[in-house]
This record gives structure tokens, sequence and C-alpha cells, in this order.
């Protein structure tokens, strides 16, 4: 599997193409503002686009969509709460092919009520439920601060360490890293109960500066 991340504008996005290399089968994850350099980097490749799979609907993860599927024809993938027209309704474990690889949907609400991640063997795109050192806000409309514990607690942080981490925005040191280091490193994933989670979130900017983070 050969995975492009492109920077897509807006605020610090990243949006993604993965391919299966041998069928050049790919999908378009969270295409964002920059829609052009997606666009080069498929005619560039020759690549046939199977889907477009939204993290979530928040307008910076689907703005690329009409344009996308307009140049491939490929399927916009969302979760079945979504309110946007997509082709492909998903849920939890539900599973697209990709040439010889399988995408695999987890559901993870939090930042927002319609969210998935999507695992390709060791690779999780985890859109805005979590981030390289941080996690995704969840103080709007069709946010939950408790969806979104239970969601890393209970469905992320139980994949493979060696996994590694693409997210939604490039918010961090770097812009992806494995489980495993997040695990040791991110200061939300460090927190032992929801209740320390919560206070986290609302001290968030706070620590940042007392603990010289950017």
């Amino acid at each position: 599997m050969a995975i492009k991340q492109i920077p897509s504008g807006g605020d610090r996005n990243l949006s993604y193409i993965i391919i299966d290399e041998n069928s050049k089968k790919s999908a378009v994850i969270d295409p964002s503002y920059r829609i052009g350099e997606i666009i080069d980097e498929i005619e560039n490749q020759c690549l046939k686009v199977l889907y477009i799979i939204n993290t979530h609907t928040h307008h910076d993860h689907i703005a690329g969509n009409t344009l996308v599927k307009e140049k491939t024809g490929a399927k916009i993938v969302a979760h079945r709460l979504a309110s946007i027209y997509h082709d492909i309704s998903v849920d939890e474990g539900a599973v697209l092919d990709l040439g010889e690889k399988k995408l695999e949907i987890i559901f993870t609400p939090g930042h927002y009520k319609d969210h998935i991640c999507v695992l390709e063997g060791e690779n999780l795109f985890t859109g805005d439920t979590l981030f390289i050192g941080c996690i995704g806000g969840t103080h709007f409309m069709g946010s939950s601060a408790k969806d979104q514990y239970q969601s890393i607690f209970e469905k992320l942080l139980k994949l493979n360490d060696k996994t590694k981490i693409y997210p939604g925005h490039d918010y961090g040191k770097a812009p992806a890293a494995t489980l495993g280091s997040e695990k040791k490193t991110n200061p939300f994933l460090l927190q032992k109960t929801f209740e320390d989670f919560c206070w986290l979130k609302e001290h968030w900017e706070d620590y940042k500066k007392k603990h010289n983070l950017t």
C-alpha cells in the first residue's frame, strides 16, 4: 500500500490518497481545499479512484468531494449518520475492497457524531479523532467528549502499537506517528480516567503553555 499525504490548506488540513500498487486502485480520504494537487497526483500516476472517504462531514474534510467525484467517478463513502450526499453508507466493521487491500471502518463518534476512522493493515487514518500530540475538539453541536473518550480508549488504543497514525490535521511535531509512540507522549492518552481526560480538554491551552507545547 502506498500512501500520499497532501497538505491541503485550511487549518493545516491533511488529505490522503491511498493506493493499491498492483492494481492502481485508490481512495481519496478527506479531500479538503487544495484539490488541484490531488487531481494532479491521480492523473500523474494514472490511478483508478474507487472511493472518496470522508472521516466526518465538517466542511474542511468534504470541500473537495464534488470536484474529485466529477474528475474520477469515485463513490463517496461516509457514515450512515452523515447528512451530506454519499453513495455508500458505512458503519462499524464495514470493509471496502481496494484491489488486494481491505479498508476497515471503525466508528469513532466524539469529535462529531458521524466520525469514522479507516484502518488498512497497520495504517490508521484518524481524521479529527486523534492527532499527533493531541485530539480533536468537542465544543460544538454534534460532538461529545464521552463518546470521544470511548472511541479512543475502547477502540483505537486496542490496536497494535506499530499502527501508524495519519491524522486529519498537521498539528503535531510530525505529520504521522505510531500508536505506540502516541501512547507514551500524547497527554490525552496518558489520562487515567474520563474526569482527568475532560479536565485536560478544558485546560488544554494552559497545559500547552506550562509544558512549552506548540
